[in-house]
């Protein structure tokens, strides 16, 4: 959010890269899972939810005041992060489904307490109010904690603005094209390599798992048994 003071939700554009940045901005799959390009060369992961219309709506504005969209550049919605998180949910997150719906249950009664309605009714600065409350653990109602919920939301809004499209974040490479990160190469030119220095070296737009080599090894991976998490 333009003009935010220090701690305020949401994160600076500043902040937001910086925390991209020590993350690191790939995500990869658990090993152990077959995947399978689509028609466009663009793998994807079946869509998923397990969060209802009301708790949807709830993370959703969330989300947008975490990473909002200004004029600097995209934010959480044209990334599909809430999307990225409901199918993690459906799978590598399952054992988070009722961290998530309490918890936005509890964002919403809390909302509702502190300014009287649920928290995608209210206005943007009374959002980053209650969201400051979040971070800070003083906002009561949340299991295990306010700030602890805070938390865990922030790393997979993060995840699902920088992470592998595969996964169902970063639509349209919208969060790479943010970082100026180039995409994932199995080869490099010295010519490539000179325009990366250069900051000029142009994205090619493709997941990780579009390289048929990468395809290969997660399917031989799958037909050996579940491995430990990349």
């Amino acid at each position: 959010m333009s003009g935010s003071t220090p701690g305020a939700r949401a994160l600076s554009r500043r902040e937001l890269l910086k925390r991209a940045g020590a993350a690191g901005v790939v995500f990869t799959l658990p090993a152990g899972t077959a995947i399978t390009p689509t028609a466009t060369g663009t793998v994807r992961r079946p869509a998923a939810t397990t969060l209802t219309a009301g708790e949807s709506a709830t993370l959703e504005a969330v989300l947008e005041r975490l990473i909002p969209t200004d004029a600097t550049g995209p934010g959480a919605r044209e990334a599909q992060v809430l999307r990225y998180i409901q199918q993690a949910l459906a799978g590598d997150l399952k054992a988070l489904q009722g961290v998530y719906s309490g918890n936005l249950a509890a964002l919403d009664a809390y909302a509702a307490g502190r300014f009287g309605a649920a928290f995608a009714q209210l206005a943007a600065d009374q959002q980053d109010a209650v969201l400051r409350d979040l971070e800070a653990g003083t906002a009561t109602g949340f299991a295990p904690s306010a700030d602890a919920f805070f938390e865990t939301v922030l790393e997979h809004a993060l995840e699902g603005m920088f992470g592998d499209p595969y996964h169902g974040g970063n639509a349209n490479f919208v969060g790479w094209d943010l970082l100026g990160y180039p995409g994932v190469r199995t080869q490099v030119t010295a010519a490539d390599q000179q325009a990366l220095e250069r900051n000029q070296l142009k994205p090619n737009h493709r997941s990780a798992y579009d390289n048929e080599m990468f395809n290969k090894a997660t399917a031989s991976a799958a037909a050996e048994g579940p491995h430990h998490a990349d």
